[in-house]
């Protein structure tokens, strides 16, 4: 079968996100000051051929693990469709 799996990869909450602080102060040059925190991440959308929902979820797990997220700076959420 084929499913599609999205990945959303996003910087952990800890760390810095310089993205996110650009973003933010280029809203408020645009004159929009209600937002008072942005984070940038990726959403990564996969088309995976697997016998099951739960093995095409290993897949992207793995494609994330190795080489999509970088564990040390962010993490990752896979959802099967």
């Amino acid at each position: 079968m084929t499913y599609n799996v999205e990945i959303k990869v996003m910087p952990l909450k800890d760390l810095l996100d310089p993205q996110g602080k650009a973003v933010l102060g280029g809203l408020a040059n645009l004159g929009i000051s209600s937002v008072s925190d942005v984070r940038v991440g990726k959403h990564i959308q996969l088309t995976v051929e697997a016998a099951t929902a739960e093995a095409a979820r290993s897949v992207a797990e793995e494609a994330a693990r190795k080489l999509l997220a970088n564990q040390v700076m962010e993490n990752f959420e896979v959802s099967v469709a």
